[in-house]
């Protein structure tokens, strides 16, 4: 039964195949908590200086800080977070999808555009753009990232700034919304814009600071921009994890259907071979 033999051999590695996507399913999973919890830990630290920024802006300080200041755009900067490593879905393909339709808005626009890339999907992705300026890329942080392995992609794109090299800084990263749904989110940084809802807040005022506006602000906002783009490189990790974790749940259940779908042609062959085999008993019997 050549028939069969070739469909036995398919099922065995199609069992392997399950075997690694059942171990990889197991592995996200553990992972995932792990993303999750430092996800959920580095949260509340970002919301409040994020909520703290915003309100900042509506002050009328005598020191205005460059990244409070509103100018006219002619260059973009953007900060892509993608994963390292793929078998995760659409979770990378999705990103890319919502920053080439952002790229598309403002090249209709007839703006220029610097993008650094954090992780290496991302690079390979962006590397291949012809009109994309890529002006730094990190890759390969690993499950467990720390601010200082961003720092200089961030100082990059803070230089650039500063410099009026770029008018306007984005962020485009996964955010984690739960196990099953994980999706792209563009965030403006730069220049930093006042928080909606309180636009209309009147008369002059000011924080005290101390020892100066000019030292403290120096610090903060640069302290508020690293805050962002590490809780968005935190957040893309869980992403990661958690649609790994259902890819491959998925890539198992189908292996076994396609398990007994192989399982059920090859009963079938083999009955087929063995009604043949009698019938040829039984005709040869006869004939003798």
């Amino acid at each position: 039964m050549a028939v069969g033999k070739e469909i036995r051999t398919k099922i065995g590695s199609i069992k392997n195949t399950q075997k690694i996507t059942r171990a990889m399913e197991m592995v996200a999973a553990s992972k995932m908590r792990k993303t999750k919890d430092r996800m959920q830990a580095t949260r509340p630290y970002s919301k409040k200086i994020s909520q703290i920024i915003k309100h900042l802006a509506h002050a009328n300080p005598e020191y205005k800080h460059p990244f409070l200041v509103q100018r006219e755009v002619k260059r973009i900067g953007l900060i892509v977070i993608s994963s390292d490593r793929g078998l995760c879905g659409g979770l990378n393909s999705n990103l890319f999808r919502r920053s080439l339709s952002q790229l598309l808005q403002w090249d209709n626009a007839n703006l220029e555009v610097d993008v650094c890339t954090i992780g290496a999907k991302a690079l390979g992705f962006f590397g291949n753009l012809k009109k994309i300026n890529l002006a730094g890329q990190v890759s390969k942080l690993g499950d467990t990232p720390e601010l200082k392995d961003i720092v200089g992609i961030i100082k990059i794109m803070l230089d650039a700034y500063e410099n009026n090299k770029i008018d306007e800084l984005y962020i485009i990263s996964n955010e984690f919304v739960n196990t099953m749904t994980q999706r792209p989110n563009i965030e403006k940084l730069l220049p930093i814009s006042a928080a909606e809802g309180q636009e209309n807040m009147g008369g002059h005022w000011d924080y005290i600071y101390e020892p100066d506006a000019k030292e403290v602000l120096d610090h903060l906002l640069i302290r508020y921009i690293e805050s962002i783009v590490y809780q968005g490189l935190v957040e893309n990790n869980a992403c990661e994890q958690a649609a790994r974790m259902v890819a491959m749940k998925s890539a198992s259940d189908n292996a076994g259907k396609l398990i007994k779908e192989l399982q059920l042609i090859y009963n079938k062959a083999r009955q087929a071979a063995i009604t043949q085999e009698i019938s040829e008993i039984v005709a040869g019997a006869a004939a003798v």
